[in-house]
């Protein structure tokens, strides 16, 4: 599958591969993003040090992001650098690569199920869905697919920078990012049915653990200050509530869509308790940085907090406002 509207990469564009063989003059590569042409990663190419081990450094069928040196498109010859790249490069591409995936994902589920023009028995001409009775067979996936994106993906891409950036918009501006494109109604309502179910954002959850300690005479009062200063770093997008599960542990958690947005949030939370609590005499110590957690990690949050609250309650006389709630 080619993911971009330009048959052949640039020199200097970042390409993610994946490694095929491994020869004596380097690796034998295949683009994944420009419908598996090959490409050579030459062996002076593959790291700025010396080489004592090539498979240390790559291996067959492991994906890098590697760097377009040469292209020869009469001969097909594509030379290739590893050793040219950065981390941030890395990521760079491997953003870029995800997007491209999700949006080659989106278009094929649609190539597979439209179709072409069907007569129905009034008369009129629809656009067939695929598995309809009477939809047609004479075009082939792979026609529909490549179509789909001359007449939508790549349009789009070039006025918005890229088909996903495209395909976000079109959640809530469809009528905006669609215009002036010739989409057949069933394709183009099958097209943003798919998009709304693959980019809708869905919430994630996120925690961090950190230990709270304060020996002066008014400790508790000091951690709950602390706490609810970390809380009031919250916002719409990301809130943030603190919870004990057994002194001196307490967890900060929060539900958002963007968890990037939610762990630089949770992060300054930290940061808002720790300087609360040291100015009135107490500690932070960070258990678990903030990160997003399973369902399985929250039942066993739920389970472990629940056994605290029990034991506390077993314990006569030893009740505190801190254990209940803040």
């Amino acid at each position: 599958m080619r993911y971009y509207e330009q048959r052949y990469p640039e020199v200097d564009d970042l390409v993610m591969v994946q490694v095929r063989q491994i020869a004596e003059m380097g690796a034998y590569v295949k683009l994944l993003e420009y419908d598996g042409i090959e490409g050579m990663i030459l062996l002076s190419e593959l790291s700025r040090r010396r080489i004592r081990s090539i498979q240390k450094l790559i291996r067959v069928g492991r994906n890098e992001v590697v760097v377009v040196l040469r292209v020869d498109k009469e001969k097909g010859y594509i030379d290739l650098s590893k050793r040219r790249v950065s981390p941030e490069d890395i990521t760079k591409c491997e953003e870029r690569y995800t997007k491209s995936k999700t949006v080659a994902s989106i278009m094929r589920h649609v190539a597979s199920r439209t179709g072409g023009a069907v007569v129905a028995a009034n008369g009129e001409t629809h656009e067939a869905i695929a598995g309809e009775e009477g939809a047609p067979g004479a075009e082939t996936e792979e026609e529909r697919l490549e179509h789909l994106y001359d007449t939508i993906a790549w349009p789009v891409g070039r006025k918005y920078g890229h088909p996903y950036d495209a395909f976000k918009l079109a959640l809530t501006e469809p009528d905006q990012v669609f215009a002036g494109l010739d989409i057949p109604p069933a394709t183009l309502q099958f097209l943003q049915a798919t998009i709304a179910r693959r980019l809708t954002p869905q919430p994630i959850k996120l925690r961090a653990d950190i230990e709270l300690t304060c020996y002066q005479p008014a400790g508790i009062d000091a951690i709950k200050k602390a706490l609810r200063a970390g809380e009031q770093v919250s916002t719409d997008a990301v809130p943030i509530r603190a919870k004990l599960v057994a002194p001196p542990l307490y967890v900060l958690g929060t539900n958002a869509t963007d968890k990037y947005a939610a762990v630089d949030r949770l992060e300054r939370a930290i940061e808002v308790i720790q300087s609360t609590i040291e100015e009135l005499g107490g500690e932070l110590v960070v258990k678990m940085k903030p990160k997003a957690i399973s369902d399985t990690e929250e039942q066993d949050l739920a389970q472990l907090m629940a056994k605290a609250g029990q034991e506390n309650a077993e314990v006569s006389g030893d009740e505190t406002e801190e254990e209940e709630g803040l």
